[in-house]
């Protein structure tokens, strides 16, 4: 049966990793759910964390795996550099994280520091880093301890992959940083508003108007409820005692075990 809630929403904005893809595999009923919400004439945008990917490249990924209604799709990656920029103007920044992310920070106007020359640093940005060393960890936190502010993607503890393993995620990478060096990060991507807010920009629709879902209770709902938006947990492994659509109290609005189900709720299947 539809929930008013969800059945009056005009957009839905959804997380990707662990949400709508785990690892290079859509999880069950997302491509069928996404294209339903899509003929019904939602909105549809997608926020990722990823600190490796821009969302065109995501928009790709999508794309290659049967979705074909991406049209918005937003990570850290489209505002980092500016965040920066806006808060420290041009800098001379020390990147621990991916090529991707060196490059659009130096795109923005920005000077590259090598590890090596990290004292130079004005600013320190991390992101994902699969080819993290010791020597670019204390760097980093060198860096930072002396006085560059520690700007980071996103602070998430784990990276989901296919078969429910997981990486260990930016937010393990820059907590090794930020308790080295004493300092806390400035977070760029969610729970922080930035990406929420583009995404309802991008719909053209104001927060009351559109549902947040994700599987993070800290980086998807507490970030969507914070700026106004209805709030969706997905949950495929739902705690036996929550009720159908229910949530445990204070976090997300409704909580579903599948997209068949956030599907009925949303009045489209």
């Amino acid at each position: 049966m539809p929930d008013p809630r969800l059945s009056s929403a005009r957009g839905f904005v959804f997380d990707l990793d662990g949400c709508v893809w785990s690892g290079s595999v859509l999880n069950p009923g997302a491509s069928e759910l996404l294209a339903a919400l899509h003929r019904s004439g939602r909105a549809l945008a997608f926020v990722s964390n990823n600190s490796r990917a821009t969302g065109d490249e995501l928009r790709e990924r999508l794309g290659r795996l049967g979705v074909g209604v991406a049209r918005h799709v937003l990570t850290p990656l489209e505002i980092i550099g500016e965040v920066i920029r806006q808060r420290f103007g041009p800098s001379r920044v020390l990147v621990v994280g991916a090529p991707e992310m060196a490059a659009v920070i130096a795109r923005a106007g920005h000077e590259l520091v090598d590890v090596k020359d990290y004292r130079a640093a004005t600013v320190v940005a991390v992101g994902n880093d699969f080819d993290l060393s010791y020597e670019r960890l204390t760097a980093a936190a060198r860096a930072a301890a002396g006085g560059a502010p520690l700007v980071t993607a996103n602070v998430d503890p784990r990276l989901p992959i296919e078969g429910g393993d997981f990486l260990p995620g930016c937010g393990a990478i820059v907590e090794a940083i930020a308790v080295a060096a004493g300092v806390r990060p400035i977070v760029v991507g969610k729970p922080e508003p930035p990406l929420f807010r583009m995404a309802l920009e991008r719909m053209a629709l104001p927060p009351a108007r559109a549902a947040m879902v994700g599987d993070s209770i800290p980086s998807d709902i507490r970030g969507a409820r914070a700026v106004g938006m209805l709030t969706v947990l997905y949950a495929p492994e739902r705690r036996a005692d929550a009720p159908e659509g229910g949530a445990p109290a204070g976090e997300a609005d409704l909580v579903v075990g599948s997209f068949a189900e956030l599907g009925s709720l949303a009045g489209v299947s």
